[in-house]
């Protein structure tokens, strides 16, 4: 099942100052609560947002990064995720960063679908979080949910390696 909503905020669109400080904070963090905290936003979001299909061309091009996602042992996958956090030029990054924020949206959920029912290594869970990393996960809540939906994409547009960027 895929959530988005119609309003896509990217880096070229100008985040409300209460989105841009969440995502200078979550910056900030050390990668393992960036994933958990992520994870986190994606539990508390899903149920908000309204599911649309997520288009069979925009699948595919996910389709083949995922599943080599899949196949991986436990740690390579969270390491697979940790370098897309971290911007590391690895082929999965640079794959990744190919992908319009429509199609990671649907990468990033059927990952999170995965890691739900166990076909992927889940991320650190909120309960292991750090003090700032649940600080910062409360004051994301209290944002409205269109700010929430805009950090959201936010943090996962500016995931991966642009191969293409100059």
């Amino acid at each position: 099942m895929m959530f988005i909503t119609n309003q896509l905020p990217t880096a070229n669109l100008e985040l409300k100052p209460a989105v841009n400080q969440a995502f200078n904070d979550f910056q900030r963090l050390s990668v393992e609560d960036q994933s958990g905290l992520l994870w986190g936003m994606y539990q508390n979001l899903g149920c908000s947002l309204v599911p649309t299909p997520a288009g069979a061309a925009r699948l595919f091009l996910t389709q083949g990064l995922l599943h080599r996602i899949k196949q991986m042992p436990a740690t390579e996958q969270l390491a697979a995720m940790q370098d897309l956090l971290q911007g590391t030029d690895s082929p999965i990054s640079r794959q990744y960063g190919l992908f319009t924020l429509k199609t990671k949206l649907a990468f990033w959920t059927q990952l999170f679908d995965w890691m739900s029912t166990g076909e992927v290594s889940p991320v650190a869970i909120a309960s292991s979080l750090s003090s700032s990393a649940t600080t910062l996960l409360r004051t994301i809540a209290l944002l409205d949910l269109n700010e929430q939906i805009a950090l959201f994409n936010e943090i996962i547009d500016q995931m991966g390696v642009a191969p293409l960027a100059a």
